[in-house]
């Protein structure tokens, strides 16, 4: 059985408020210029993560190739790739912005940046911007947000092959094995994500399209997850990718097809492990609920939302996406560089409703989120809310391979969405 991760949740610093804010007396908490975004703020972080980017390239093909030690030259381009990995998903971060018009006052010009950037880190920009857009739009729903929704009790029962009656009895994962599967998830949860929609709500789509398995691609043009207007910058998405992936065949070309693996490939692995983690933490927490759709608000689904503390990394890096996530889900066109103040000005309004968590390690908050977070149900014990569902612990289910579709499970009778 796994040892429990001991993790320190601040639900708020502050006395609780006399009543519930609204969205309209948030905003008018928070200083107006926090909704302001700059181009010079915005395109310096870009200009600065790209010097940065060229200057640990050239200098690993500078440097790591003459070194004569194999052990040592394999450790360099080990740091290189992490390194770069941190700094690519800085970028990535920034294309996230642009999505959601909060790096530049002009769309166009936001657009343009994120979509070269998301190419350049193969994610397909228009894409992930239309779906992401939905995600936020229904944060939290267990019916339509589009980022790992969890199972309810019969759909995880079917799942790890047992009853509903025996999921008291069942413990969690042997720790190997959950280590195992979180290296399966950081590993192939993004790509897998891109191409089959996986762990989405089963109304996350478009019910007059759905239709086989393979149709609820991000790449395709024609699936299920875009509306026919969309066809046309779905495919510019598809253009930015093979354009990158001409590159990198070009790059293989130059340098090697071993250079180019730990030029780019080992650094894109590190960028899709952070991107997974983040995703999957902000949402990922037993302190937080989902909610029923029937009992779904926006504001509810915004709060269900995991601020949590990684350091100098998360700010210097990684943009504040992990550090102050509950305001960009409220707030998502404030720009990074004011989601500190935007925060401090909504938390006193917020009181416990804002949770703040500060793991001793980002990857324990993993660790915990993978062995207490498996599925959900309603558990009066930490809440009254009505039609919130809380996450319960067990052994983690088979990985799933598309998106999950309604079933009638054979010795239950019951609808469940598998």
């Amino acid at each position: 059985m796994g040892t429990a991760v001991e993790v320190t949740v601040s639900k708020t610093d502050v006395q609780p408020p006399e009543h519930d804010p609204g969205i309209r007396e948030l905003r008018d908490a928070i200083p107006a210029h926090c909704f302001e975004s700059s181009y010079t703020t915005s395109f310096y972080y870009v200009a600065r993560d790209l010097a940065i980017v060229a200057a640990l390239a050239l200098a690993a093909l500078h440097f790591i190739p003459s070194i004569p030690s194999p052990v040592y030259r394999f450790v360099a381009w080990a740091i290189y790739g992490f390194t770069q990995g941190l700094v690519g998903t800085g970028l990535w971060v920034l294309a996230h912005e642009c999505g959601h018009g909060a790096f530049s006052p002009n769309q166009r010009v936001n657009d343009v940046v994120g979509w070269l950037l998301h190419s350049a880190l193969l994610t397909p920009y228009f894409s992930w911007k239309s779906t992401h857009r939905r995600h936020h739009m229904y944060a939290n729903h267990m019916e339509r947000d589009h980022h790992y929704v969890p199972l309810r009790r019969d759909t995880y029962a079917a799942k790890v092959g047992t009853t509903v009656e025996n999921l008291e009895h069942l413990t969690e994962d042997v720790p190997i094995v959950t280590f195992l599967r979180i290296i399966v998830q950081q590993i192939f949860g993004w790509p897998w994500y891109v191409l089959f929609n996986i762990t989405s709500g089963p109304e996350s789509t478009f019910p007059r399209k759905r239709g086989k398995w393979f149709k609820n691609s991000h790449i395709d043009p024609t699936s299920s997850l875009f509306s026919p207007h969309e066809f046309g910058s779905i495919v510019l998405s598809d253009i930015g990718l093979g354009l990158t992936a001409f590159g990198l065949w070009h790059l293989g070309n130059l340098v090697g097809s071993r250079t180019t693996i730990y030029l780019y490939v080992v650094p894109y692995l590190w960028v899709n492990h952070w991107i997974v983690a983040a995703t999957y933490l902000h949402h990922t927490h037993p302190s937080v609920p989902r909610y029923e759709g029937q009992s779904w608000t926006f504001l509810r689904g915004a709060l269900a939302t995991v601020d949590r503390d990684v350091g100098w990394i998360g700010r210097f890096f990684f943009h504040n996406i992990i550090d102050y996530h509950v305001i960009h889900h409220i707030f998502p066109r404030i720009p990074f560089y004011h989601a500190e103040e935007a925060t401090n000005a909504i938390r006193p309004l917020l009181g416990p409703k804002y949770i703040h968590d500060k793991p001793s390690s980002f990857m324990l908050g993993l660790w915990q989120a993978f062995t207490e977070c498996q599925w959900v149900e309603s558990d009066k014990t930490k809440g009254t809310e009505s039609g919130a569902l809380w996450f319960k612990g067990g052994p983690s289910p088979a990985p799933e391979y598309s998106m999950r579709s309604w079933r009638t499970l054979p010795f239950t009778n019951s609808k469940v969405w598998m």
